[in-house]
């Protein structure tokens, strides 16, 4: 029999006969469990870019994302030179009451050796995490000195909302990154406690929220809709209509509201996006979404591994299915959005390749479009100042290891900020951390001695904010960015008006 339980059936099928006849027939010794899995992701390659196969080592990391939670030591890390660095320590967590602090520097990880051996973080991972009350051997180097400790791992919290704060008088800022099982939770706590400090008006930013679980997106839609209004509905050829409703009075039904979105807002952001937008309860600003309107479950398989299948389509109140075409592939699907920059998209409103084959209307009259994501009411084109140089140093982590370092050597003059706002609006790079910047990334091959005043203006902004993360986490990021971003601005000026 083939080493998989997914191709046993009671009539067998030519592919269960293949499978039977290579394990018993082939010239050579074959993993059959590798053949299935090959087999399996070349059936659903024939469906949808969302249906997914999630190998059995796989599954409870992806678990413990839409979970909110994991079983940890409690610390954010960087490869540097080779090496894991401590970025940050989580407050009250197992490295912060084992005595571990921001800078060490890991030699060992129980009988692994974790420094100059080319380690990646998912293996840095799989040494950290593990279950609850489990101890971890920790060697690391501190300064110059070596220290062992023992960490007792236990649950650690990774919040959907990375940053909420009121932004100016009266306007509040909540960052929501994905949608978990307590984004919803999550959410009121941070909306009540900006209540609090005078909330009248609100911006929600879902820029880059890729999406995560339906009904906690439909559970925040409650709380901007009034009444038994419809948020959305799912269908598919097995799966019967079920519709959401609002059905609590909600915490912001009135007060003026900006929702961000760009082309990495999909799936729970969209079904929220679309909602506020078909009720014409929020102005949508920034780009168009992702467009992803299929809806997955996910199905436990005998050997541990995972099928998440598409079952239904969503759709907006309007009746908008805001899904892109996928029939000429994957690669042709994911591509789609790196096209909307060649073909100017992101630059201009003008070129929004909107589906017109049929037109839909807002509550107060609008004209919106299904078929490929969410337009914004207010379009902000993509600022691409240094974008190739901005890109590779994101991309090679130049931005937050200069950031990390800065800190380590400035943290007297970092605390004399009295808060990560006064540290935003104060702040700022000397000519002298400049040139240590350029002398920085030149390491990794990025030049940057011929800039333009712009390009270093928005590089030193992004330095800043790497160097505020540090200070304050993720919300003294975020404080930081806001100061300068377009799209933010932009928000600012709506919600004045």
């Amino acid at each position: 029999m083939p080493g998989r339980d997914f191709f046993s059936m009671d009539k067998k099928t030519p592919l269960q006969e293949i499978m039977t006849l290579i394990e018993n027939k082939y010239v050579d010794t074959v993993n059959t469990n590798n053949l299935a899995d090959t087999a399996i992701q070349a059936i659903l390659s024939k469906l949808d870019p969302h249906s997914l196969y999630i190998p059995k080592e796989q599954v409870q990391g992806i678990n413990d994302d839409l979970a909110g939670t994991f079983f940890g030591v409690g610390i954010e890390f960087a490869i540097i030179d080779d090496t894991i660095n401590i970025m940050n320590v989580v407050p009250d967590g197992p490295s912060f009451k084992a005595g571990i602090k921001t800078g060490d520097k890991f030699l060992k990880v129980n009988d692994s050796t974790v420094a100059g051996v080319k380690i990646d973080e998912p293996k840095v991972r799989r040494l950290l995490r593990g279950d609850k009350d489990t101890p971890v051997k920790i060697v690391l180097l501190r300064g110059k000195d070596q220290k062992e400790f023992t960490i007792t791992r236990d649950m650690i919290p990774v919040s959907s909302i990375v940053a909420s704060y009121i932004i100016a008088d009266s306007v509040g800022y909540i960052k929501l990154d994905k949608f978990t099982e307590v984004s919803y939770r999550e959410f009121m706590e941070a909306m009540e406690a900006l209540q609090k400090q005078g909330l009248k008006k609100l911006i929600l930013d879902l820029r880059g929220n890729g999406g995560g679980i339906l009904d906690q997106a439909v559970e925040i839609a409650d709380e901007f809709l009034d009444d038994e209004k419809l948020i959305t509905y799912t269908e598919g050829s097995h799966y019967a209509k079920k519709e959401y409703h609002c059905k609590r009075p909600g915490l912001f039904e009135k007060g003026p509201l900006v929702v961000l979105a760009d082309e990495g807002s999909a799936s729970a952001s969209e079904v929220l996006i679309g909602a506020l937008q078909d009720w014409d309860r929020a102005t949508i600003i920034g780009r168009r979404t992702f467009g992803k309107g299929l809806v997955q479950e996910q199905y436990s398989l005998s050997d541990g591994s995972a099928l998440r299948l598409t079952v239904a389509r969503y759709y907006t109140p309007v009746g908008r299915s805001i899904q892109r075409p996928y029939l000429n592939g994957s690669k042709a699907y994911y591509n789609e959005i790196n096209n909307r920059f060649l073909d100017g998209e992101e630059l201009n409103a003008d070129s929004i390749k909107n589906d017109t084959t049929k037109i839909f209307k807002t509550v107060g009259g609008r004209k919106v479009y299904g078929g490929g994501g969410i337009t914004p009411d207010v379009f902000v084109p993509l600022d691409t100042t240094g974008y190739a140089t901005d890109a590779k140093m994101y991309m090679d982590g130049t931005l937050e290891s200069f950031g990390y370092k800065y800190y380590l050597q400035h943290q007297a003059q970092l605390n004399a900020y009295s808060s990560s706002i006064n540290f935003a609006n104060n702040f700022s790079l000397t000519e002298d951390d400049w040139k240590q910047f350029v002398a920085f990334a030149s390491k990794d091959s990025i030049a940057l001695n011929t800039v333009s005043t712009k390009e270093k203006a928005s590089i030193e902004d992004s330095i800043k904010s790497y160097i505020a993360r540090q200070a304050w986490r993720n919300e003294g990021f975020f404080e930081a960015q806001n100061t300068n971003d377009p799209v933010v601005k932009k928000a600012m000026e709506v919600l004045n008006k």
